[in-house]
């Protein structure tokens, strides 16, 4: 994932809610925005991230590899 600080802005103040990324197979996710905070520099967010979610799907986890 890349996304620079700007763009990620409104995502970070709270006015746009979900991010879209694709996973490694093509699958399109909506993740809220909320869960890259902590990953967030002064050049935006850049890296690859494990999503850990329940089997209903309710978000547990999101970490930097």
């Amino acid at each position: 994932m890349y996304i620079s600080f700007k763009d990620f802005l409104p995502y970070y103040q709270g006015t746009v809610k979900n991010v879209e990324v694709k996973d490694i197979n093509g699958k399109i996710l909506h993740i809220n925005g909320k869960y890259f905070r902590p990953f967030v520099t002064s050049a935006g967010i850049q890296g690859q991230f494990i999503l850990q979610l329940e089997p209903a799907g309710k978000f547990i986890s999101l970490n930097k590899v």
